[in-house]
């Protein structure tokens, strides 16, 4: 998921059967004695205007942040990693590869009408329907669902994806190999189920606060581009007795310095971010109210390797090695992030990456092997390498972005050209492969190195850098057949040492989420994908 722990989430490939039934509920757990606030109404800041709230045609936590809220899956993850039944009440299957699951009976959409095992199927096949376009439309072939990267790649039809509806309330799913992040891949809100009906009813419109239909704790009653969204809890939700905030507002305010402003107003309780050049300060002033938890999340620079000049791999990985990321890890940004030199994380699923060898190379050494490496490409004094770096608009990006294009220009004699858009302009520009660097991040979808390192297999629909290597993903498909995760990890590993020597993308540090949080809002406790779902928390009395 672009921009958004150590919980582990593989699942044992050695079972050959698992009942699930829920016992704790992720919802709102409110101490006994809490006194509440009369007015349980909650404005968040989301960071931008989302693209689109159809889950299928979104991809950053920007969407997915408010879909979460209006939308329900099979399963979800708990804070402790563990799976926990959702729509599906409870799940078993044969081998690992034929999962059938049991719709809790009784689950409706918003309006009323029954969600069924049918709704589940067409939502699956709509989402890897190359005429949908979504940017998740390879995600069920990562799953390896049977056919769905086949119909991804236009090779079969939708209606060969296999997933089918035994009944109304039971779904069963076949996968052509064990998989074993399977159960936690399915929490993915692209996976959340639509209403057929509706959609062809309004297609692009069904969205609108007039036609909306979800599953989740909240709907959509209002939403005016580039000002505001407002959900009300949704009083069919199969869990709404567990819900507590009636009222949720979200704000698409992209510069950080008038979310601070507006928080110290009183006119929101959670902020999206922290400006980096505040930080030191709001926390010395707000204590408490500033919040730093950890994420499974990676900020680069992703290059166009199909333009030249990067599509040789010796200028990219000049660039890379020029960079000081300690200085943006702990100078430019200081709120805890770590430099990165691998995409995926140091820790995670179980499993530890290493960094390159030239990531532990002295500054100097470093520097000189990317002059080498620019020479033998053609870049000289007298003949310097220019290009544009794109990046969305957000004052962090732009520091960030002032940062790395002076150690580029004092380090190489590089001119990076920097650029800035709107977060849809610059979604579209990069699915269009109109840029040479962008600036990118990608938050976990799941607790494995898989979430990232799929992102760059040749014909991913995430794969916006465009970047190809057989042996990169003849890798990635022996990793997904691995029985554990040592062995998960050794494969993972060598995936990496190829990107460090490809260099696709720069990794830049790995994140932390920093926010603002009122002291009355209770029930705040992100997980480390950095989602924090409105029905977990509460408003006390202040």
């Amino acid at each position: 998921m672009k921009p958004q722990t150590g919980h582990r989430f593989a699942l044992s490939l050695l079972a050959t059967a698992i009942i699930s039934i829920s016992t704790a509920t992720l919802a709102a757990q409110v101490p006994a004695g809490t006194a509440l606030a009369e007015q349980q109404t909650l404005v968040r800041n989301n960071g931008s205007e989302p693209a689109s709230l159809d889950p299928h045609k979104v991809e950053s936590n920007v969407e997915f942040d408010i879909i979460s809220d209006l939308f329900d899956g099979l399963v979800a993850i708990r804070k402790d990693g563990s799976v926990e039944p959702r729509l599906a009440e409870k799940w078993d299957n044969q081998d690992n590869t034929v999962w059938t699951f049991h719709l809790r009976p009784g689950i409706t959409w918003s309006d009323g009408t029954a969600i069924t095992a049918q709704d589940v199927v067409w939502s699956w096949q709509r989402l890897v329907d190359p005429a949908t376009g979504s940017p998740y439309a390879t995600y069920p072939g990562n799953m390896h669902i049977v056919n769905a990267a086949d119909i991804a790649q236009g090779k079969k039809a939708p209606d060969t994806l296999g997933v089918k509806a035994l009944n109304d309330t039971t779904l069963q799913v076949t996968l052509s190999q064990p998989t074993a992040s399977f159960l936690p891949m399915l929490a993915h809100p692209s996976l959340v189920p639509v209403d057929k009906v509706l959609i062809g009813r309004f297609a692009e419109k069904w969205t609108k606060p007039e036609h909306f239909v979800g599953s989740g704790p909240y709907k959509i009653t209002d939403w005016v581009v580039n000002e505001k969204i407002i959900a009300v809890r949704n009083p069919r939700y199969w869990d709404d007795k567990h819900t507590v905030i009636n009222t949720v507002t979200y704000l698409p305010i992209s510069a950080e310095t008038a979310d601070v402003n507006r928080y110290k107003a009183g006119e929101i309780d959670m902020t999206n971010t922290i400006p980096v050049n505040q930080f030191a300060q709001l926390k010395k002033t707000l204590g408490a109210e500033v919040h730093i938890t950890p994420q499974l999340a990676t900020y680069y620079y992703q290059f166009n390797t199909t333009k030249p000049p990067f599509n040789d791999a010796r200028v990219r990985r000049a660039l890379n090695m020029a960079l000081d990321k300690d200085i943006i890890a702990n100078k430019v940004m200081g709120q805890g992030q770590r430099p990165a030199w691998v995409i995926s994380q140091p820790e995670i699923g179980g499993v530890t990456i290493a960094s390159p060898d030239y990531a532990s190379w002295p500054r100097e050494k470093r520097i000189a092997e990317a002059k080498k490496l620019l020479a033998e490409a053609g870049f000289d004094a007298a003949h310097p390498l220019t290009f544009n770096l794109l990046y969305n608009t957000m004052e962090t990006h732009q520091r960030i972005a002032i940062a790395v294009s002076s150690m580029w220009q004092k380090n190489l004699g590089v001119t990076a050209k920097l650029q800035n858009q709107e977060w849809k302009t610059m979604l579209d520009t990069m699915h269009t492969g109109n840029f040479d660097a962008v600036r990118y991040a990608w938050i976990a979808d799941y607790d494995d190195a898989a979430t990232f390192l799929n992102t760059f297999r040749t014909g991913d629909s995430e794969n916006t850098s465009l970047y190809s290597n057989p042996a990169y993903d003849e890798l990635m498909h022996s990793a997904a057949k691995a029985q554990d995760a040592g062995e998960r990890g050794r494969f993972y590993q060598q995936a990496e040492a190829i990107l460090a020597q490809d260099v696709p993308a720069i990794p830049v540090y790995h994140y932390v989420r920093a926010r603002l949080v009122k002291p009355w809002v209770g029930g705040f406790d992100p997980n480390n994908l950095g989602y924090v779902f409105t029905k977990d928390l509460y408003i006390t009395k202040h």
